[in-house]
């Protein structure tokens, strides 16, 4: 993953968890600010931002350095290289994504309304989504950061959160539809049916996980590439 990855994997969580005991000292342990800062924060900052950096960071700097040729040569499918460097992304997203979560909703209102849980279950199944995407974005192009950066930042955080029409197609959205399954906070809404995002979830995660192991089959390492 590199140093300076590790580290923003480490910083994004700590600051989340750094806010949510600001609130609990402030006098904002109420199911509403705890409901404000997993959406504001948590879903729409914290976790596309993690999921870019560990979905990128496990197979990208392989191929921009041109170590990633060392792996193909070994007789491993690629599509197996693909999918076990999936699972070690989406593991990342567990610890440092879904715990962190949970973790700050439980500091704020404990397990009132479920709301802990039901944000912990949403971070992770849109958290394994968006590591899916970004696998798939660093087999397609050396820009993968930067134009991950622009989809998190703008499509994501931006464009999904206040466009109706945007949100069904956002994975967040699908994330806080899960979420609202578990949890009974008042405050919470889901702008997707549980039956898109469901679907919604698995497509998008197979497919992008897929579709990188079939890139990754016919990869040659160009001057292009």
């Amino acid at each position: 993953m590199g140093r300076r990855r590790i580290v923003l994997l480490l910083l994004l969580p700590l600051a989340l968890i750094a806010l949510a005991v600001m609130l609990r000292l402030f006098g904002g342990n109420d199911p509403h600010s705890a409901q404000l800062l997993m959406d504001n924060f948590a879903i729409a900052v914290m976790l596309p931002l993690l999921g870019l950096i560990a979905g990128t960071g496990v197979i990208a700097p392989e191929i921009d350095d041109g170590t990633i040729i060392h792996l193909m040569s070994k007789p491993i499918s690629r599509p197996v290289i693909t999918q076990t460097k999936f699972l070690v992304a989406a593991s990342l997203i567990a610890v440092f994504a879904a715990v962190p979560t949970y973790f700050s909703a439980w500091l704020l209102v404990g397990n009132e309304d479920g709301l802990a849980a039901g944000y912990a279950l949403g971070a992770l199944v849109a958290g394994i989504a968006y590591v899916a995407v970004f696998l798939l974005l660093g087999t397609i192009t050396r820009h993968a950061v930067t134009i991950g950066i622009i989809y998190a930042l703008l499509w994501e955080t931006v464009v999904g959160t206040v466009v109706p029409g945007a949100q069904k197609f956002s994975i967040q959205q699908w994330g806080k539809t899960i979420a609202i399954q578990i949890s009974d906070n008042p405050f919470l809404t889901a702008n997707v049916t549980l039956g898109f995002a469901i679907p919604a979830l698995i497509i998008v995660t197979l497919g992008a996980v897929l579709w990188a192991g079939q890139r990754l089959r016919v990869f040659a390492l160009t001057g292009d590439e």
